[in-house]
């Protein structure tokens, strides 16, 4: 969507008024601008330095970024990625893990005795600190020793590599050397308002995707803008093979920031920018600069575009995270309403990768009903139960490709393991392994898509932990317990979700129905009321007779406390209430709770969580869930089925 034409004309009023001031406050020279990027350009090109790229392959975790990719891309249902798909994916995990591996730094910690330290001015660098770029070097006293910390501000990204610490402009420059390590095309961008980030191309996309490696945020290029309320006038993008001018991807303010670019004219800076691009460019061999030319013709297209476009007015952007709060607010980069991370107040319809989740909750119940039949004690259950929890575990530490763990049957009294294995062969199943017997040795390994045992494995611990938990809490361990929550049969799977609004990209509303607790559904402005549908694959019919809710990770107060649980027989335009909840608490931290619905039967095809208040209204502003978890009637033919198995 585009400005209205009213608008579009004022815009090149504005921005007509903004180049004629320029002509005659400027001078036409671009020798301070130019003064200001050379440095960078010599800084890119040690990226291209292979001893450098391959000291930083050798920090990264890469197999386990590799599962973690694919089985994101396995949430979504694409469980054969093509390789352009998996780099995209890839690139995505390199930045969460950047974040993690890489540590701000306001006021270094005393190196004598790790207390805090205030500043102290600036020192002159030493030569093993100026070998790496450090030309700057900040001191710090410490508030109960006195001893002074150095903390030089290196330039050069092996030493950061090594270091692994910095402030906006460390983290950019050692990021973009991961990128190159990884043989993305990548650009440094240097924003004159007094911050640094990276750019890469992606094949995924076909364009140039913004990474902020400090706030762990990708392809949301208004975040200064909109979230930081900066006010920007050059964002240049620096690389191996060119300068460019990307301001107008980072606005949609385009007349006010023309109005702020005072250094010198745009024609002037048009020009300096290619002079440095054909330096950079003057050793290409033709074909490759016939490539870049292309890419440039069509990026120049897209930036022209990008002031006025309005497709991401539905998202909300926080204010800057990384960094100390008293100087984050010093530099005015705080929102009024700071969120602290993305937000979508219009998400899209989202398809539920969850048949894994049915099929798991299914096989443990033939594993207890042998339990049952052999009069198992409920210690003796939980004790096979933790064996093959251990064994699980053994697996999940192990690369995702060469996953093979081992049980020793030797040791069992009673009925061994052995005896026992056929009721986890349907469990092994779901996992995509298979196990063998032999010399009282039960080895467990895969026996099918490893990435389908890495999206399943994590389910499968976190169910085998609650049965445990509820067996523990069973008053007697027989037939009549065989039923919700110990056993959880017939789960909705697969059918498509829609929420009032969710958290980007990490608490998104699929994220409530995937099984595991490392996630949740998060509603940025659902304190006060919001919602969440659940439509069922093929438009089915089903009548819902239980459902669980679990509480998130963190933060008590976001728990829903007050809800309306309505069904639809037309696909959600009309709704009829199932269940309703009041003065609902959950005492603890990834607490399930099951919920059995008392309506006559009522066959549906959509179902409706309404939450109407959380457990603290007063003290926050958002909604959070850990799971959803809904469970349907039984058809006469299951009923029927296990009546036979019996």
């Amino acid at each position: 969507m585009l400005k209205s034409d009213e608008e579009f004309a004022r815009q090149l009023q504005a921005e007509e008024e903004a180049l004629m001031v320029q002509q005659y406050v400027l001078e036409e020279h671009s020798g301070q601008f130019e003064q200001r990027i050379r440095p960078y350009i010599n800084q890119v090109l040690m990226y291209e330095d292979p001893v450098r790229q391959e000291a930083a392959r050798k920090t990264v975790p890469i197999e386990e970024l590799e599962e973690k990719a694919l089985v994101s891309l396995a949430k979504e249902g694409n469980f054969e990625p093509s390789k352009i798909e998996q780099d995209h994916a890839f690139l995505l995990q390199l930045l969460f893990w950047f974040k993690k591996s890489f540590r701000w730094v306001h006021a270094p910690s005393c190196e004598g005795c790790d207390n805090e330290t205030v500043s102290q001015g600036m020192g002159a660098a030493i030569p093993s600190e100026i070998q790496y770029g450090a030309t700057r070097v900040e001191l710090y006293s410490c508030k109960y020793c006195s001893r002074i910390t150095r903390f030089p501000r290196y330039n050069d990204p092996l030493k950061l590599v090594e270091t692994r610490r910095g402030r906006c402009g460390e983290w950019a420059n050692c990021f973009t050397l991961y990128c190159r390590a990884f043989n993305y095309e990548s650009r440094l961008i240097l924003d004159f308002t007094d911050h640094v980030w990276t750019e890469c191309f992606s094949e995924y996309l076909g364009r140039w995707m913004h990474l902020d490696p400090c706030e762990s945020v990708y392809d949301k290029p208004l975040l200064y803008e909109k979230g930081w309320n900066k006010k920007l006038n050059y964002v240049i993008a620096i690389a191996k093979d060119g300068v460019y001018d990307v301001t107008k991807r980072y606005t949609r303010k385009w007349p006010e920031v023309l109005s702020r670019r005072n250094i010198t004219t745009e024609y002037a800076l048009s020009a300096a920018l290619a002079n440095m691009t054909k330096e950079c460019r003057k050793t290409l061999v033709p074909h490759v600069l016939s490539l870049l030319e292309a890419r440039d013709i069509s990026e120049s297209k897209a930036l022209e575009k990008d002031p006025n476009s309005q497709d991401d007015a539905s998202i909300l952007l926080p204010g800057r995270q990384s960094g100390d709060k008293e100087w984050r607010i010093s530099r005015s980069e705080t929102s009024p309403d700071d969120m602290g991370s993305l937000t979508c107040s219009s998400c899209p319809v989202r398809i539920c990768t969850d048949e894994h989740v049915k099929r798991i909750y299914n096989a443990w119940s033939p594993v207890l009903c042998q339990f049952v039949e052999n009069n198992f004690s409920k210690s003796r259950a939980v004790e096979v139960l933790q064996t093959f929890k251990r064994s699980l575990l053994d697996l999940w530490n192990l690369p995702y490709k060469n996953r093979r763990a081992s049980i020793n049957c030797s040791n069992d009294s009673q009925l061994s393991l052995e005896q026992l294995l056929p009721s986890f062969d349907e469990l092994l199943d779901s996992l995509s392994l298979k196990s063998e017997l032999a010399n009282q040795m039960v080895d467990i390994r895969l026996a099918g898509d490893p990435v389908k045992t890495s999206l399943a494995l994590p389910v499968a611990l976190d169910s085998l932990e609650e049965i445990i938990q509820n067996l523990n809490e069973c008053d007697n361990f027989d037939k009549t317990s065989l039923s919700l929550p110990l056993v959880k049969l017939n789960r909705i799977h697969s059918g498509s979700v829609l929420a009032s609004g969710e958290e980007l990209p990490f608490g998104i509303a699929t994220a409530a129905f995937d099984g595991t607790c490392s996630s949740k559904w998060e509603e940025p402005d659902g304190a006060r009321g919001c919602w969440i549908m659940y439509k069922l694959l093929g438009n089915q019919m089903l009548e819902l007779v239980a459902y669980e809710l679990m509480s998130a990770n963190d933060a008590p107060e976001r728990d829903p406390m007050d809800w309306v649980v309505e069904g639809s027989d037309d696909g959600g335009s009309s709704w009829r209430i199932l269940d309703k909840q009041t003065s609902q608490l959950f005492e603890n931290r990834f607490q399930r709770r099951t919920f059995k619905v008392g309506s006559l039967a009522v066959q549906s095809n959509a179902f409706r969580f309404r939450f109407l208040a959380v457990r603290d209204v007063h003290s926050t502003s958002r909604l959070q869930l850990g799971s959803i978890d809904l469970y349907a009637k039984a058809t006469k033919f299951q009923y029927y089925m296990s009546k036979v198995s019996a």
